[in-house]
């Protein structure tokens, strides 16, 4: 049997209310009444728009096609092993062989009398699955959070309590088992896939479970070297600064990172950067100064003779 995309036929999203399908259905049938349009294949294109329509339209049929998941356009699958007991007369996958997507679809929408099924009694079908967005705080995803998301159902819009486990990362995907539509004829629930992103934090930047801060260093503090105290998701600590620090150094604080979900932590990585007073007061002055002409430190030593000559052309 092969997969046809409804949704990408009549242009929709695979969680358009049944407002949206029927608007995108009116479009897309005028502009390819075969009385209309002017291409060769508007018949052929017009039909595709109505099976796509006549499935999407019915609850029942939309939440059997909902099942298969998605495919790829064209896609040769075999219907779920249930079917194929209830309505392939135990011939397995060639039961369905010379059977169309849309007539299997009606099919089970008309509950055809399977092994220990009445005649006319409706089919178990799952219920919907949703996916929604949910921004959080790093503070929140490294110790869990609740949130009330909006769901659109089939009855109106309910607002539920979430929970967002600790170790929560960038792009990841929750699922939440049976919060979805209900069933339909004593079908399971169907689940809600969250998608997780974070919203900007003012000090870390996170990459998987470790974080990155920039730490501001005085050239003192980078040259000698010493304890400085930084911020973490929990309480400022100490770390521990080399002596002759260059700036764009990374120094590791293993284990200070966000949380996994599985009793481990990320790292914590501070990017040296080095910063400078920006007004001197005198005696700061006279210290450099002087620093100015005691150190024998060089950092432009790779400009040597030979590269200054070529920089004037010499």
């Amino acid at each position: 049997m092969k997969y046809k995309d409804y949704y990408a036929t009549l242009g929709v999203a695979r969680d358009a209310d049944a407002e949206a399908i029927k608007k995108a259905y009116r479009k897309l049938a005028r502009q390819h009444h075969p009385d209309v349009a002017k291409e060769a294949k508007a018949e052929e294109r017009f039909k595709e728009i109505g099976e796509a329509y006549a499935t999407l339209k019915d609850p029942e049929k939309r939440a059997a096609y909902d099942q298969l998941g998605k495919r790829a356009p064209g896609e040769d699958f075999a219907p779920p092993p249930r079917w194929e007991r209830e309505f392939g007369g135990g011939a397995g996958a060639d039961g369905f062989a010379d059977m169309d997507l849309s007539d299997l679809l009606d099919a089970l929408a008309r509950g055809r009398r399977g092994p220990g099924r009445a005649r006319g009694e409706p089919v178990p079908l799952r219920g919907r699955d949703y996916e929604a967005t949910v921004r959080v705080g790093l503070e929140d995803a490294h110790r869990g959070t609740t949130v009330n998301l909006d769901v659109e159902h089939e009855d109106g819009t309910r607002t539920l309590a979430v929970t967002v486990p600790p170790g929560a990362t960038e792009g990841q995907r929750l699922r939440l088992r049976g919060r979805g539509a209900a069933g339909r004829h004593g079908g399971p629930a169907g689940d809600i896939y969250l998608h997780i992103t974070l919203a900007p934090h003012p000090v870390f930047r996170p990459d998987g479970h470790d974080l990155y801060f920039d730490l501001a260093l005085s050239p003192w503090e980078a040259a000698l070297g010493g304890d400085v105290e930084v911020p973490t998701l929990d309480e400022p600590v100490l770390l521990t600064v080399p002596a002759g620090t260059r700036s764009g150094r990374k120094l590791r604080l293993r284990g200070r990172g966000l949380a996994t979900g599985k009793g481990g932590r990320g790292d914590l990585y501070a990017i040296v950067r080095i910063d400078v007073p920006s007004t001197l007061t005198p005696r700061e002055r006279e210290l450099f100064e002087e620093l100015s002409r005691a150190s024998p430190f060089q950092p432009r030593a790779f400009a040597g003779k030979e590269d200054a000559h070529a920089a004037h052309g010499t």
